[in-house]
């Protein structure tokens, strides 16, 4: 393996333009900058993207996640069934709502919570289901909703990877009693920073109002105990100039997801179950051969110039605030090994993505054949990488 090629293609490319700066010094100027004019027209206009559904800003899909939860009265003694292949954010709303998250398994085939499994996981304190649209593709919420309604519990959904992602037509945000959206800047689109609750209830709109803002509506009359968790006017300016990018740049990821899955044919492309609309806010393939051999493919598609990502090299219930759940994910486990995102956003130009076809074609061929030549290739050891999560790294979903 050689250097690190200097011309790297990045595994996400947020966009700030001209647009963006500019409507954001607008308010800057105009000195209305918190929970003004620019957060109430963003939410308007985001409702179309939830179906019609009253939507609530704060500040980051993780807020969304934990005020959504509150909101539906979720609380201790409460269990909320989450998938554990996703980003600790989705357990962590959950653990600070004061509920406890079970963890079930996935799908191998759309990375998104198994309805079969989740049926097994519900039991006399369970209060939710909290499925996860991952990587832009829909939740098999056409088993979870009625599965749901048998037991009398609520849905959140953690869309915050899936802005315009839907499910036999019908948009996901609009399948829960609330859905959360994250607007980080590598998200499908963003606001700098920021969250977006969609509920079908205007007493829940409300009761999302008032723990966002110290619990007041009138200033000084705190009717409940809240936070601050609001969105400035910044970035709800930034956030409707991405909103409006949104179509386009959501037609250029499909478009590019559709020109890889046609050209590779050294790593199985990532399915699509039927009547979903996949939106690609990682186009993730397997790796066969576990960790240390993803790993080293990573590796070398970054000596020849594609970068990519491992979303996520650690499944919740092995992080340390969850190891003690004991939960036994085989399929989980099996996906956190095997997985590596590769370039898919709208940035990348023809000629990018015949590039990263044939590096990636050619690396992967190359490292599979030398693992199998290799007797005793571990599968599960191997270090990530580099770090994938935090503020200034690739991603950080929620």
């Amino acid at each position: 393996m050689q250097g690190l090629h200097h011309d790297m293609i990045p595994p996400a490319s947020p966009v700030i333009g001209d647009e963006e700066i500019e409507a954001a010094v607008r308010v800057l100027r105009d000195g209305r900058v918190v929970q003004g004019p620019e957060v109430a027209a963003f939410e308007e206009e985001f409702a179309e993207v939830t179906g019609g559904r009253e939507c609530v800003a704060v500040n980051s899909g993780t807020s969304a996640l934990h005020l959504a939860l509150l909101a539906l009265g979720i609380g201790p003694g409460d269990e909320v069934v989450v998938p554990s292949f996703s980003f600790a954010a989705t357990a962590n709303a959950v653990r600070l709502a004061g509920a406890e998250p079970v963890f079930a398994e996935i799908d191998p085939d759309t990375f998104c919570l198994d309805p079969e499994a989740a049926a097994s996981a519900i039991g006399p304190r369970t209060a939710a289901l909290l499925p996860v649209h991952l990587y832009g593709h829909p939740a098999a919420m056409d088993a979870l909703v009625p599965l749901a309604e048998r037991h009398g519990l609520a849905i959140v959904e953690d869309a915050c990877q899936a802005h315009g992602a839907a499910l036999h037509d019908k948009p996901v945000g609009s399948f829960g009693a609330a859905a959360c959206f994250s607007f980080y800047p590598t998200k499908n689109m963003h606001s700098l920073e920021g969250g977006m609750i969609a509920v079908a209830d205007g007493r829940q709109a409300r009761t999302l109002r008032l723990l966002r803002n110290q619990g007041m509506e009138q200033r000084y009359v705190n009717e409940i105990v809240g936070a601050n968790m609001r969105m400035t006017d910044v970035a709800a300016a930034v956030g409707r100039v991405q909103l409006r990018r949104l179509p386009d740049a959501t037609e250029a990821r499909r478009a590019n997801a559709m020109a890889l899955d046609g050209a590779l044919h050294a790593l199985p492309t990532p399915k699509v179950a039927p009547g979903a609309r996949h939106v690609y806010h990682q186009y993730t393939v397997r790796v066969p051969g576990g960790a240390a051999v993803r790993d080293e493919l990573a590796r070398e598609l970054a000596a020849r110039g594609v970068g990519s990502a491992v979303y996520y090299p650690t499944p919740i219930h092995r992080l340390k605030p969850y190891e003690s759940c004991g939960a036994q994910l085989p399929l989980t486990d099996l996906a956190c090994d095997e997985v590596l995102s590769l370039p898919v956003h709208p940035a990348l130009s023809v000629c990018d993505i015949a590039r990263i076809t044939e590096v990636v074609n050619g690396s992967a061929t190359a490292v599979l054949a030398g693992a199998m030549a290799t007797p005793g290739t571990s599968t599960t050891t191997a270090a990530p990488v580099a770090p994938t999560e935090g503020p200034g790294v690739a991603e950080v979903p929620s």
